[in-house]
């Protein structure tokens, strides 16, 4: 495997320890602890071994809408 993969909006980056992430974007628009947030984004962070990957974690953010 190994290698550039994932797709043109969500490409595999470089992360610590020889490790790589990539992030996505997703609507939300749902309340989460008393704040309504536009978007979660997930951030795996995972090792791309040779027969397998290996998620090591998995960050989620939920993001306000931006002000205009």
């Amino acid at each position: 495997m190994g290698g550039q993969r994932g797709d043109s909006n969500n490409p595999w980056e470089p992360a610590e320890r020889g490790r790589r992430e990539c992030r996505r974007n997703f609507p939300f628009h749902q309340e989460w602890h008393g704040i309504v947030y536009a978007t979660k984004q997930i951030r795996p962070i995972f090792v791309d071994e040779p027969e397998e990957i290996v998620v090591v974690t998995v960050y989620v953010y939920y993001l306000l809408e931006e002000r205009r």
